[in-house]
């Protein structure tokens, strides 16, 4: 037995539009691993510029929100982020430090 095992980093992003190299405005992060403090949009500059940049540094894209249109009427009302793309990581950890 190696004493290793799995575990998932979460990696929620608001873009500024649909696309994937879109802008990141707002964004969380969650760490099963414990080595990592979580994060939640707390500091100036987000992890990632563009939810590509997080694909290219080995994220995967686990789910993409469903693009609705808006009531008649709503186009230019605010109140939430609607472009979220959630991503995940899974990383080796020892046993002895989880």
């Amino acid at each position: 037995m190696t004493g290793l095992t799995m575990r998932q980093q979460v990696l929620l992003l608001y873009l500024a539009h649909s696309a994937l190299d879109a802008a990141v405005v707002a964004w969380s992060f969650w760490d099963g691993t414990g080595k990592r403090e979580t994060m939640a949009g707390d500091s100036d500059e987000p992890p990632y510029g563009s939810g590509l940049e997080a694909l290219r540094d080995g994220w995967r894209l686990f789910q993409v929100s469903p693009l609705l249109p808006h009531a008649a009427g709503d186009e230019f009302r605010t109140g939430y982020l609607k472009y979220e793309f959630l991503f995940e990581k899974w990383i080796e950890v020892d046993h002895a430090s989880s």
